[in-house]
């Protein structure tokens, strides 16, 4: 019986392959518009656009087929709409041009939205001054790939977000190229889902900002000079590899900000050149292995509220401060970490340091408490009070320390 209804399922899928038809719209031609060849399409069939200028307002996708642009036809929604609005399952769109979105403060208007469908497949784009590009809401099993996301530098309330999911599952979001957002890319409620490949860079605020977004994974992305690189708030179970987290200064930027996560995973990452490296608050039962920081103003910025983290295996180089803390009690585990800074030895030649040794100073102490303190940086004061501190203890966290420091560096490859 089962083997029957396995034939009879393949037959019908043939039958509604074979019967599928290809719909050309053409400025020229017979059918000249976008809304002409959807109204004219069956389920499963393709619209095939050429090349030219499709000016037609809100275009609403109502069944499911396959929108291919020929020669990357422009759809402008002369900053009056959303371009293109998908209410089918079952919808691909690759290869266009898509442009000039409608701009509200009341709905979130996208170069392409749709709300609770499913199996949408958005590729090869170019999205031009949209207000957010792709906005999906309550849809599963969704793929955005290989497109490119350009928004214009307007103030943040001016501008929306490059993708942004909410309530979603099972999607990947994977090369893709964001610049000029809002954020470049936003998860909320977002998961079992996979972030890898993109490119996002030139941000109003994050990279990448995802909340409550549980099970999912992130890694092999870029995320360069934005207000912040990536913020990571009320989640947990979330895998971060193989990311590099660069060039996010200002006053309040990190590469990484952790905020109320478990249970989670930060592996074989780059953070280069940022004002704080990792920012964590109330960060639990998290493993950072085998990452780099390097050229940081702070390295990590690890807050009391965090615990039974463990850190191992991670390169510290050339950062102005490798940890600083707002408290005294530590509960996390920091141990065979490489620190440039580390002026031990290793008599038994066994590559690990014969001294503990404690990456939080005197003076990053002190910063933390008052932060107009580092315009001393550098001066000869600053230096005479750590060497004090490195021979008697006395205000740094005891119990914060790495009692096994890795006498060279490790070779940090990316995982494969």
């Amino acid at each position: 019986m089962k083997i029957i209804i396995i034939h009879s399922i393949v037959l019908l899928l043939s039958i509604a392959l074979c019967s599928a038809t290809t719909i050309i719209v053409d400025p020229a031609g017979k059918t000249k518009t976008i809304t002409a060849g959807i109204r004219q399409a069956s389920t499963g069939d393709t619209v095939r656009v050429t090349a030219g200028t499709y000016r037609e307002g809100n275009i609403i996708i109502s069944k499911s087929l396959v929108l291919q642009g020929e020669g990357k036809p422009v759809v402008d929604g002369e900053f009056k709409t959303e371009i293109f609005t998908i209410d089918a399952r079952h919808v691909t769109i690759t290869g266009f041009v898509i442009r000039n979105s409608g701009m509200s403060s009341v709905k979130d208007l996208a170069g392409i939205g749709s709300i609770g469908m499913d199996f949408i497949t958005i590729r090869r784009n170019e999205f031009i001054n949209t207000f957010f590009g792709v906005h999906l809401a309550n849809s599963n099993y969704s793929v955005v790939e290989q497109n490119t996301f350009r928004g214009e530098l307007r103030g943040e309330i001016e501008t929306g977000n490059g993708i942004h999911l909410w309530q979603c599952s099972n999607s990947a979001i994977r090369d893709n190229y964001i610049a000029g957002h809002r954020d470049g890319i936003y998860f909320e409620f977002v998961t079992r889902s996979v972030v890898n490949g993109n490119v996002s860079e030139n941000n109003h605020r994050y990279g990448l900002h995802f909340m409550f977004s549980h099970d999912d994974e992130y890694h092999d992305n870029t995320f360069r000079n934005n207000g912040a690189g990536v913020a990571v708030m009320y989640t947990r179970n979330v895998k971060m590899i193989n990311n590099i987290f660069e060039k996010n200064w200002g006053n309040s930027a990190y590469g990484l900000l952790l905020k109320d996560i478990n249970d989670s995973e930060v592996s074989h990452n780059r953070f280069v050149q940022n004002t704080i490296g990792i920012y964590m608050e109330g960060t639990s039962r998290t493993t950072f292995v085998r990452n780099l920081f390097q050229r940081n103003g702070y390295a990590i910025r690890l807050q009391a509220s965090c615990d039974s983290n463990d850190f191992r295996e991670n390169n510290f180089m050339s950062n102005t401060f490798d940890m600083a803390t707002n408290g005294t009690l530590v509960l996390n585990t920091i141990d065979k970490n490489y620190w440039d800074k580390y002026e031990g030895y290793d008599l038994n030649r066994d590559g690990i340091g014969d001294v503990p040794f404690r990456p939080v100073n005197l003076y990053a102490m002190i910063v933390e408490r008052v932060p107009t303190a580092v315009l001393l940086w550098r001066s000869f004061l600053v230096f005479l009070i750590d060497r004090a501190e490195r021979v008697f203890p006395a205000v740094t966290p005891e119990n914060l320390k790495d009692n096994y420091p890795s006498m060279k560096a490790y070779d940090l490859h990316p995982t494969t």
